[in-house]
């Protein structure tokens, strides 16, 4: 396999991309891929998407949890993270397995949903704050008070690593994709992808307009803390984006978009509609993108799309 050309100074390089992929085998799932077939959400189109919502924990972010954990030396406190629920559910999913302990922090604003599912990964789970930045302080007195290892959510090299895997899994999967589409919280995941994808697929990031970390980034040429109020803030909540993962998607995303909460919630009806599909408001967030038009396309544009999530209690979905 041909690796792309890295830029230097990153601490993070497809190889480490390649690297993670052999390291945590065995402990992920292959996501499978599927093609939507013309007219499916309303759409001229197929689509390719990539079911990352049945990955362990529902969500892409078991890749990045896995790899940290294996590649690290973990201490006799454990690990502890901070979340809006789905980096929480994949930290608490890859310590069970690996046979770790874990505390778990969430504001009280993370669905029902998620914090089922990391009370059920048995991780001891902290409840407190209105935001994600009171989780974050929490997990960090935690931190300092027992020793135990931090698992960042999306700035760090072994999750962005970890998260990359998706984009080396789809490309083996669909050789011939032109553009992929990507929902961004705080950017791990489009961060691993984009490395990976550079120079031979389009990377498009896909944003609430409530919630847009890395476009404001983009548009101020450094990170900036934004308001969040959006229907996907507990999977695409980020004040601020990381230094990281601005300096990756800097000069490696093809475009940036903005999607309204509307339309966000259409293609999880559409999702569910057309495919059976159950996205969380995050998961569909790359779809939203496509459906309400924020990216068109150009003529016989290969299409990827990520459906990154799917922890949304059933009873939630908009009726079709």
């Amino acid at each position: 396999m041909t690796l792309p050309t890295p830029q230097s100074g990153l601490p993070v390089t497809p190889a480490d991309i390649e690297a993670a992929a052999s390291r945590i085998a065995g402990h992920v799932r292959r996501t499978p891929v599927i093609d939507s077939g013309a007219g499916s959400f309303g759409l001229d189109i197929s689509v390719s998407l990539k079911l990352e919502q049945l990955q362990h924990s529902g969500s892409f972010k078991a890749r990045g949890a896995f790899n940290t954990l294996l590649s690290s030396d973990v201490p006799e406190a454990g690990v502890a993270a901070a979340s809006g629920g789905n980096h929480g559910a994949a930290v608490a999913h890859a310590a069970r397995t690996l046979g770790l302990p874990a505390d778990i922090f969430v504001p009280e604003t993370s669905s029902p949903a998620k914090i089922a599912r990391i009370r059920a990964a048995g991780a001891r789970l902290h409840v407190g704050g209105a935001r994600y930045a009171d989780a974050a302080e929490a997990c960090a007195r935690h931190r300092a008070e027992t020793g135990a290892m931090d698992i960042h959510a999306y700035d760090a090299a072994q999750t962005i690593a970890g998260q990359g895997t998706t984009a080396l899994e789809w490309l083996e999967q669909v050789p011939d994709l032109d553009t992929v589409l990507i929902a961004v919280g705080g950017g791990g995941l489009i961060s691993g992808c984009a490395l990976w994808l550079e120079g031979r697929v389009k990377v498009v990031a896909v944003e609430p307009e409530g919630s847009c970390a890395l476009h404001a980034a983009l548009a101020a040429g450094a990170p900036v803390d934004v308001t969040v109020d959006s229907l996907a803030a507990d999977s695409l909540g980020a004040k601020r984006c990381g230094d990281l993962v601005h300096a990756i998607c800097a000069t490696r995303i093809g475009a940036s978009v903005l999607v309204s909460d509307d339309a966000i919630r259409d293609a999880q009806t559409r999702l569910w509609r057309d495919l059976q599909t159950v996205a969380e408001p995050g998961g569909a967030t790359a779809l939203a993108a496509l459906t309400s038009s924020a990216y068109r396309p150009a003529p016989g544009e290969r299409v990827g799309v990520l459906v990154c999530g799917g922890n949304v209690a059933l009873d939630t979905l908009a009726a079709p």
